[in-house]
């Protein structure tokens, strides 16, 4: 049996597109903060991972934790609209950077990689990002934004995964099963 600790949707949506069998159950863990970004979401997913394995024994546990980065600054979820329109108009017109970490925990054993992604936004005027925080989608996304939603259009150009932008490198997670001797599809 697979779990999945996270309560992301896209998460599940893009474990459910290969043909994954898996439940989902939302890890509570306190997230670090703080580091250099490849770092910290490691950190995080092993921390949602170990979690919710630790109730589990003898079950695959897949964590996962993005955040985009421009320059030095990490950004992770939005507390709010305002918060959303601030990291918008930071990141428009400019590269940055998608990291995604994973860990597969299965009892005491540990797996982990990381993913990173460019990722080209449009300029957007203030109106586009009105408009966009506006519906409410950037509210629970790294950055404020969905690349698989609304906000696609905005997206000039992406160097890497896709999956990772959206939240899950499938590519990274799939090695890592095989690996890890985790079968991700039957």
């Amino acid at each position: 049996m697979i779990i999945l600790a996270s309560a992301s949707p896209r998460r599940r949506e893009l474990l459910e597109q290969i043909g994954c069998k898996f439940i989902f159950e939302p890890s509570s863990a306190k997230e670090v903060k703080h580091g250099l970004p490849a770092e910290v979401v490691k950190e995080n997913a092993l921390l949602k991972a170990k979690q919710i394995a630790a109730k589990h024994q003898d079950t695959w546990v897949i964590g996962a934790d993005t955040v985009v980065v421009l320059g030095k600054e990490i950004y992770g979820k939005p507390i709010d609209a305002a918060d959303a329109g601030t990291m918008l108009k930071k990141l428009s017109g400019k590269v940055h950077q998608v990291y995604t970490g994973i860990a597969l925990v299965y009892n005491d054993k540990i797996w982990q990689a990381f993913s990173t992604t460019e990722v080209e936004m449009a300029d957007l005027s203030q109106k586009e990002i009105e408009r966009y925080t506006a519906t409410g989608e950037p509210l629970d996304k790294a950055g404020s934004y969905a690349v698989q939603g609304k906000s696609a259009i905005f997206i000039k150009k992406i160097d890497g995964s896709y999956s990772n932008v959206v939240g899950l490198p499938l590519h990274q997670l799939y090695e890592l099963c095989k690996r890890a001797g985790c079968k991700l599809i039957e």
